[in-house]
């Protein structure tokens, strides 16, 4: 009885730090008040983020992330760099994403060390497996996080992966109806912000880099490694050797275009040929057995009556 009151315990904690985390208003409303009211996007953002209360999970996190980062805090600047572009490839980009993130591997290794010690004490395991099942338990925890953050860059990468080709097509079609390449970027990212706002978000920093002073191969160079794909590396060296020998953007854009629907779809049908290697193991280990029962079942059972009659 006490194992589940000790589950039911966690899972109301869980939900009830979950609730507090959940955002108070989405993006739908904030741009419905934008509209009523005739503010600019800026504006509206500054507004709602001056008159937004934090919840309470995350000023306790932000009181908490000094004390718990200190365990795990990377000493070396190079090591944080790497972080901090880790993190950026998984589209956080803030300014205390890194603290946040270090501070959550020694909170959540922490929840798990007490969740598998009071296990092992509502279970009434020996000391040694009682301390056993919360070191496994503070050692998930602590490499919960390093897996969260590369299962969040790989889903991030793949959609904008997906989401290059259609965009280099709206990029020819805009470069070719006479705007340049800047002005191409930002109208892009705009049209392109509801279907692929990962890579629109992208396109619009570059504009943002480009609007700065930042030379556009430099600008062209971050998106490359924020995004931390081939493909962007190929687009970028296309668009910067097109420019530096003047042959014409648009027919780079649109081979690379073509090159990466080819590649998109060699790499579907390769998936595709992969599925009868992956269909064998499911067949052998649960769909031939059943079979085996169906049609050498009765013969089996006679054979036994046969033998046993003797």
């Amino acid at each position: 009885m006490t194992l589940y009151i000790t589950a039911v315990l966690l899972v109301v904690a869980i939900g009830m730090v979950t609730y507090s985390l959940w955002p108070k208003a989405s993006q739908d409303d904030e741009a419905i008040k934008r509209r009523m009211t005739g503010r600019s996007a800026q504006a509206a953002v500054a507004s709602v983020r001056q008159q937004a209360k934090e919840s309470v999970a995350k000023r306790v996190m932000q009181s908490v992330a000094p004390i718990a980062v200190r365990p795990v805090m990377v000493t070396s600047a190079e090591e944080m760099s790497k972080l901090r572009m880790k993190l950026a490839n998984a589209g956080f980009r803030g300014e205390g994403v890194a603290t946040t993130f270090l501070a959550s591997k020694t909170v959540v290794a922490i929840c798990l060390a007490i969740a598998g010690g009071a296990y092992a004490w509502a279970k009434g395991d020996p000391l040694l497996t009682g301390l056993g099942k919360t070191l496994l338990g503070a050692g998930i925890g602590f490499m919960a996080p390093n897996l969260w953050l590369r299962m969040a860059t790989g889903k991030r990468q793949d959609v904008i992966r997906k989401g290059l080709p259609d965009t280099l097509d709206m990029l020819v079609i805009s470069v070719e109806s006479g705007l340049g390449l800047d002005a191409a970027f930002q109208r892009v990212g705009d049209e392109m912000r509801n279907v692929h706002p990962a890579l629109a978000e992208e396109l619009q920093l570059i504009t943002l880099e480009s609007q700065m002073g930042i030379p556009r191969a430099e600008a062209l160079n971050n998106f490359a490694v924020r995004t931390g794909i081939e493909e962007s590396r190929s687009l970028v060296g296309v668009v910067n050797q097109a420019e530096r020998f003047g042959t014409s953007i648009s027919s780079a854009l649109r081979r690379q275009s073509e090159a990466l629907r080819t590649k998109r779809r060699q790499a579907a049908e390769e998936r595709a040929q992969k599925t009868t290697v992956k269909l064998l193991l499911p067949l052998i280990m649960f769909i031939f057995p059943a079979i085996l029962v169906v049609l050498a079942g009765p013969a089996a059972l006679k054979m036994i009556d046969t033998l046993g009659a003797r």
